[in-house]
């Protein structure tokens, strides 16, 4: 029960999101990357939204989950991967308790029971993979699920086309797999360009979020939602001044000297034996890793954070001379991937913030508690560097900027000529599979990954097999080739997500209208 006079609303907005990583390398980038956030992050959070569920709480968060994450959680090759990277580690813990280190044999009971409570969770709860267990939190009230393009495409660079088609096929998606259509979508690194909201509207959608600066570009503050333009379709925007105490890398809580390092590894068992110890402190001085000291400090910065809440609640009160609204958002890999501590911190704050006299809240529960605040012309903007689009259109990455947009083209009048050609008839594997390698290769993650140097020879590949996939076939379907259906199979052995997307829905909805 809440000690203080309710002084307004709190939004947690979790971005869950992994590029297509199934089937294209394991280590050190690849299914790797998929299985550490999916035993870090994933199965840590879906815990403790459970627990929360089972204390009758409702509306705790916004959690969304894009398309391509969905469809390798829900993947048999991925649950079959993700059971023998549980096993492994598993075994790795039992190698810790021989090591002469004491902290690592201290680590070796705490890295076990992990490993264990994982493989118990997958072969029950996750058997079936995601769906079931986020159809469940979402009957439990207890979440918000949000949707998305399919493939994560940084929607200002897209054709309006091809745009509607990520979209179309995302949502869908969603729906097939969880039985219902979100109405509220992450747009990819929080990219927009005006006219967007259109596009989301003629989809069902009726929220998403931008980055604070531009809402604040446009003139109006962050502590509400507002409809777009002219339309009914309302935008949110992350406050940073809260989100910040644990999204900055220098001075948010995961810093703090006494979490679980993520960057300082003992490589011959792969686990994190350190702590963070202090800013500048260098691997041979890193102090072990003490759970009960991380404990400590996941209370001491969750009462901060809440206090940080609830004041800046009071302050935009005192401002606009009404209860404001702090959403804030984050990735969920910082979450337990990244931050071991985080989802106790998350679960600490959730059960914290009622008692503070904070309303915990989803989008859609602020929407219908009247958070819209008027209306407003939004300006381009995202959430990366300079927050404008020079992450995904710098120079850096121009090479895939100029071959995305001949990838549309080229979709665009491949799939006009068929339908005027009569080539729907029925149901097509080769269109479908040349649709699919198309939204792979225009994944937003690819630029991002170049542009930030992190794994960037990966992410070229990554770009390049995707485009050539897409050509080769685009060939074959224009030639009439009899090769193209092995060709078909053999890219559908990789690359595979979105099952039921069906290409002649693209052409006969009008979501493709036009030969360039």
């Amino acid at each position: 029960m809440s000690t203080h006079r309710p002084v307004g609303s709190f939004a947690l907005v979790l971005h869950t999101h992994l590029p297509w990583v199934a089937h294209h390398g394991v280590w050190p980038v690849g299914e790797e990357w998929l299985y550490q956030a999916w035993a870090g992050s994933y199965l840590p959070l879906t815990r403790v939204l459970t627990e929360l569920a089972a204390e009758g709480r409702r509306d705790v968060l916004t959690l969304g989950v894009t398309p391509v994450l969905a469809a390798q959680l829900d993947d048999a090759y991925c649950l079959n991967g993700f059971r023998s990277w549980l096993g492994l580690w598993q075994l790795r813990a039992e190698e810790l308790a021989s090591r002469p280190e004491r902290h690592l044999r201290d680590l070796s009971s705490v890295e076990f029971r992990a490993a264990t409570t994982a493989v118990g969770e997958l072969d029950t709860l996750w058997r079936n993979g995601s769906a079931p267990v986020l159809r469940s939190l979402a009957d439990s009230g207890v979440v918000e699920l949000m949707g998305g393009p399919a493939t994560h495409p940084f929607l200002p660079l897209l054709e309006p086309e091809v745009t509607r088609t990520a979209l179309h096929v995302g949502l869908d998606d969603a729906r097939g797999r969880r039985g219902q259509r979100p109405a509220g979508v992450w747009a990819p690194e929080c990219g927009y360009s005006p006219g967007l909201e259109q596009t989301f509207a003629a989809a069902g959608v009726t929220h998403f979020v931008v980055d604070e600066e531009t809402l604040c570009a446009a003139g109006v503050p962050t502590a509400g939602a507002w409809l777009v333009g002219d339309s009914d379709v309302a935008v949110f925007a992350r406050d940073l001044s809260v989100t910040d105490r644990i999204w900055s890398s220098r001075t948010g809580y995961p810093s703090g000297a006494d979490y679980r390092d993520f960057h300082a590894l003992d490589h011959p068992s792969g686990t994190r034996p350190f702590r963070v110890t202090g800013p500048g402190v260098g691997g041979a001085d890193k102090q072990p890793y003490d759970p009960a000291r991380a404990a400590a400090a996941v209370e001491r910065d969750a009462q901060d954070f809440v206090r940080r809440v609830r004041d800046r609640l009071i302050e935009l009160a005192a401002r606009d001379g009404q209860r404001g609204l702090v959403v804030a958002a984050y990735d969920t890999e910082l979450f337990g991937h990244w931050w071991h501590e985080g989802p106790a911190f998350l679960a600490r704050v959730l059960r914290l913030l009622p008692q503070a006299g904070v309303e915990v809240t989803t989008l859609r529960g602020a929407l219908e508690r009247g958070a819209v605040r008027g209306r407003v012309d939004l300006p381009a903007g995202s959430w990366g560097a300079g927050k404008d689009f020079r992450v995904w259109a710098g120079e850096a990455v121009r090479p895939l900027v100029d071959e995305g947009f001949w990838v549309q083209r080229r979709l665009l009048d491949l799939l006009a000529r068929e339908r005027d050609r009569g080539g729907f008839g029925t149901r097509r594997a080769d269109l479908d599979q040349l649709v699919r390698q198309a939204l792979l290769a225009l994944s937003s993650d690819w630029a991002f990954m170049v542009t930030r140097d992190q794994a960037a020879e990966y992410a070229w590949r990554r770009a390049d097999e995707h485009r050539l996939a897409f050509h080769r076939l685009a060939e074959l379907i224009e030639r009439e080739d009899p090769a193209v259906a092995a060709e078909t199979a053999r890219q559908r052995a990789v690359d595979a997500p979105f099952g039921s997307l069906d290409a002649r829905a693209l052409v006969g909805g009008g979501l493709v209208g036009r030969r360039l």
